[in-house]
């Protein structure tokens, strides 16, 4: 009778790199050392970065991701204003930080996935094809634009909804009804 053992599960690939008290990080997959541009290159090639410390193991990978986002804001053409920081600086310690976390994250990927579609649709366009292609007229475009402000706008709803719902429960923990 043959042994039937399960077929391992298939992961996704995850690096995991180790930074240690140097400051150093150390991409295990590869046995070498990185650089934070390298760290940016394994992400913008899809690659799931786990980075650790090397003595304790605490997961630092926010951190690290950070410190690129820093590194890419300070050397070239900023993604975000000075108003923008500001008012995400805002939302920290603020009763809407967790919704503003979540509402941020869900846009970005809406955007991803409407680059994706964009990039998959305009393939083989010539310079006058690419150009009809991204005017805001085309019935296209306006569809998936139209889709993504849908899609925000229900996020928004929902961002409100629920922060009705925390205020009655705490108005409602003091004794305080809604008329």
């Amino acid at each position: 009778m043959p042994d039937k053992t399960p077929e391992p599960e298939i992961k996704p690939t995850q690096r995991v790199i180790k930074k240690y008290p140097n400051r150093r990080l150390y991409d295990t997959s590869t046995s070498a050392y990185v650089t934070l541009s390298e760290v940016k290159q394994l992400v913008m090639d899809g690659e799931t970065v786990t980075v650790r410390d090397a003595k304790n193991g605490d997961d630092l990978t926010r951190s690290i991701l950070l410190q690129v986002i820093l590194e890419e804001e300070a050397g070239g053409a900023p993604m975000f204003s000075e108003a923008a920081l500001a008012n995400i600086i805002r939302f920290y310690g603020h009763a809407m930080q967790g919704f503003m976390g979540a509402y941020l994250e869900k846009n970005v990927q809406m955007f991803t996935e409407i680059q994706a579609k964009l990039a998959e649709q305009s393939q083989g366009l010539t310079p006058e094809m690419w150009s009809q292609f991204m005017n805001l007229q085309s019935p296209m475009m306006k569809a998936l634009m139209g889709n993504y402000v849908e899609q925000s706008q229900n996020m928004f709803v929902q961002m409100q909804e629920q922060m009705q719902k925390q205020t009655e429960q705490m108005l409602g923990a003091f004794g305080i009804k809604k008329r």
